[in-house]
């Protein structure tokens, strides 16, 4: 059977210079670090991916033979930062650092939180970490050239709040786009349906 097409409204966003960034009044909460996954291992990222991207959506990477993931996370300029809310994961960001001539350009790949630590204001904290760890990236990689661009993209199938945090840390849209889309279910395999309560 067919999946149903629907309009997908995608968002891309940039910060070109390190002191465009907004940081977010909300720190951190007592009990709360971000840290990042020196050795990753494809089994953690895929439970961060999956942890947060099964309310949005989030197929892209789903179908993945273990050793093309670990391929991804292995790139050179690749990184992940785990937020932990008192010792569990409540949110994560994946960085990926592409050197070019004119200098590295950081994409936040992935982005969000777990539900649990949705509408705790904890949005804005991890994104402003972020980003300043983007702006650093080249510190971390040898060879890699200064810092000249950190980028996002984001869609209408993502969390409502999403583009305007990131608009509220500065990143300013710079092209949009609009397509039909059969989106993929996230929430396959990730818990049974909820039984009917009466």
């Amino acid at each position: 059977m067919l999946e149903p097409m629907i309009e997908v409204t995608t968002t891309h966003l940039q910060m070109l210079s390190r002191d465009g960034l907004n940081p977010s009044e909300r720190g951190l909460p007592a009990g709360a670090r971000i840290e990042r996954v020196q050795a990753i291992t494809p089994e953690f990222s895929k439970f961060l991916y999956r942890g947060v991207g099964s309310s949005w959506n989030w197929t892209d990477r789903l179908e993945l033979p273990r050793s093309q993931w670990d391929a991804l996370l292995r790139t050179p300029g690749t990184e992940t930062h785990v937020l932990y809310l008192e010792g569990a994961p409540g949110g994560y960001v994946e960085l990926v650092g592409r050197p070019g001539e004119a200098g590295t350009e950081v994409e936040i790949m992935y982005f969000g939180l777990f539900p649990h630590a949705i509408g705790r204001g904890l949005g804005g904290a991890l994104l402003t970490e972020a980003i300043a760890r983007a702006w650093d990236l080249d510190h971390r990689f040898e060879g890699f050239s200064p810092v000249t661009r950190v980028w996002v993209h984001t869609c209408s199938l993502d969390g409502p709040a999403a583009t305007a945090n990131y608009q509220a840390r500065g990143l300013h849209i710079f092209h949009t786009e609009s397509e039909m889309l059969s989106p993929g279910d996230g929430r396959v395999g990730m818990w049974p349906a909820e039984e009917p309560t009466s």
